[in-house]
């Protein structure tokens, strides 16, 4: 009985003595901690200081929607109610572009530029 290419392939590609996965598990966490320091921690990081924004939202900070609306806001209605102090994302707020007010959710804001007057960090 001869030996088929395959077995002969794998005879050689594992010398006695060593496992061959162990490099490859090595390979695969230092691929997903590169990914995860330059990828998905500085995202995070953006997400939470978002949110944080949102969250101190004030009356007559300008902001932009995520269907780029750009308007002041003018109210803030806590879905909440009075007894409750927490913000939630659902929250309405009615903002002023132009002449018209339009209520968004506090959730569906994509910017906050600034209070009324500035138009962002200077250059």
């Amino acid at each position: 009985m001869t030996p088929t290419f395959a077995t002969l392939l794998l005879l050689q590609a594992a010398p006695a003595g060593r496992n061959p996965i162990i490099p490859l598990l090595i390979q695969m966490g230092a691929i997903f901690a590169i990914f995860y320091f330059l990828m998905i921690r500085p995202q995070q990081k953006q997400r939470r200081q978002h949110e944080e924004r949102l969250r101190n939202l004030r009356k007559g900070d300008t902001i932009v929607t995520a269907g780029g609306i750009v308007g002041e806001v003018v109210h803030i209605k806590e879905a909440g109610g009075d007894d409750a102090k927490a913000r939630t994302m659902e929250d309405h707020v009615t903002i002023k572009s132009a002449e018209s007010r339009v209520v968004v959710e506090r959730g569906r804001i994509a910017r906050v530029t600034g209070p009324t007057g500035t138009t962002g960090p200077a250059a």
